[in-house]
């Protein structure tokens, strides 16, 4: 496969499928390739760098404007933009100031217990039946739970945000259908109207959580947050805190299930659980690529990138560079130094990345061992998406229930 072929791969429809061999072939050619205009990052150490440097831009309103005139008009496009996804300095470190003053350590901390308790119910419920679907019963209600309990939603309206995520999250892709558009904008209506309730009720009757918080922020005038930020805010923060979690959960029990004798060793021990999750987010990443924007000519790994240049960096090959894991296309969870980007570096590191780790090193162990008989039911199958890389199903049954 040459370059061409691999990053026409990468761009069609069903690239989140199996992406590895064309990030292979990219590889051959180098860390970073130029092509049609764009450089595509496979490198570990390149993509590293392009994330902590500050020299790089995220997608943002100014870089939309010159590329598409019309945005604006999708909401689904146009809440992305008002967080701080999509923000560079000074708004992306206010915004991220914020949140991070709820997003706290001992926040997350204190969220074990609410995860234990989540996860149990969901296993009793999924222990009514012979067989489940990791994804419908587990590796979504889980992680909606939390993130609802973190921002302050009602635990009666969760029901709505798979589908509405399901939607607005398409244009997150590299590429997306006219089709795909219009839903995005339909959902961010939905959500956006949901939010604008929430946020009147909190207002009337505050409570300690995310939702409070930040409309408490807005309200306080000044810079600290508009109106289009605090709704961009929270659907950010809902979306990204169950959908990367969920696509974690179900990699990982997938792998587990191709692995019989690694759950025995987790079961066994589940102290073992953070380097048995640190090993599936390199192995097979929940989100697979990001880009950045060069705002500076630069080089990079000896290859010259002009001012405006946009980087396309592919995570989930910068996982997999033997020159920085050995063995990489090995399923190893006792690699030492596993430090994946699967969560990004630098300024834009994900937020919720220690919520996602603690919820997958909750929830795997805790079904191996209730369920030590689980095998796969029937073929699962795989979301036709690249940059959030997931199961659509994972339908299994239980030998035994403890």
């Amino acid at each position: 496969m040459d370059v061409a072929a691999a990053v026409t791969a990468l761009l069609s429809p069903n690239a989140g499928r199996d992406p590895f061999p064309a990030y292979e072939a990219l590889r051959a050619h180098g860390p970073v390739v130029a092509y049609g205009g764009g450089f595509f990052v496979t490198g570990y150490a390149a993509a590293d760098r392009i994330l902590r440097d500050p020299g790089m831009s995220v997608y943002d309103a100014k870089l939309l404007d010159a590329s598409w005139a019309d945005w604006r008009q999708n909401k689904g496009v146009a809440l992305f933009v008002d967080s701080m996804l999509r923000q560079n300095p000074p708004n992306h470190t206010r915004m991220r100031r914020l949140a991070s003053g709820v997003f706290t350590a001992r926040r997350v901390s204190a969220l074990r217990e609410v995860i234990v308790a989540q996860v149990d119910e969901v296993l009793d419920n999924m222990a009514l039946g012979g067989r489940a679907d990791i994804i419908a019963d587990l590796a979504y209600p889980l992680p909606i739970a939390v993130i609802c309990a973190l921002l302050g939603v009602p635990a009666e309206d969760r029901g709505q945000f798979r589908r509405l995520a399901e939607a607005l999250t398409a244009v997150l892709e590299v590429r997306f259908t006219e089709e795909q558009a219009v839903s995005a904008h339909s959902a961010a209506k939905e959500l956006e109207d949901y939010f604008s309730s929430l946020i009147a009720l909190r207002r009337a009757e505050p409570e300690d959580d995310l939702v409070t918080a930040l409309a408490a922020a807005h309200d306080a005038g000044g810079d600290k947050l508009t109106a289009e930020e605090l709704m961009g805010n929270l659907a950010l923060l809902l979306v990204a805190g169950f959908e990367t979690t969920t696509n974690l959960i179900g990699n990982g029990l997938h792998l587990l299930l191709q692995h019989p004798h690694l759950q025995d060793r987790l079961v066994a021990d589940p102290e073992l659980a953070p380097a048995f999750v640190e090993e599936i987010l390199r192995y097979d990443s929940p989100v697979q690529l990001t880009e950045r924007f060069a705002t500076a000519d630069t080089e990079i790994d000896g290859v010259r990138v002009p001012a405006g240049s946009e980087l396309i960096l592919l995570l989930g090959a910068a996982n997999r560079d033997p020159g920085r894991f050995a063995d990489p296309g090995a399923f190893d969870p006792d690699r030492p130094g596993n430090t994946p980007l699967s969560f990004g570096a630098g300024a834009h590191y994900c937020l919720g990345a220690p919520l996602a780790r603690l919820e997958a090193q909750v929830a795997l162990p805790a079904l191996l061992r209730r369920f030590p008989g689980l095998t796969e039911a029937a073929q699962p199958v795989r979301r036709d998406r690249l940059t959030l890389r997931g199961w659509a199903t994972l339908p299994v049954w239980f030998g035994s229930v403890d």
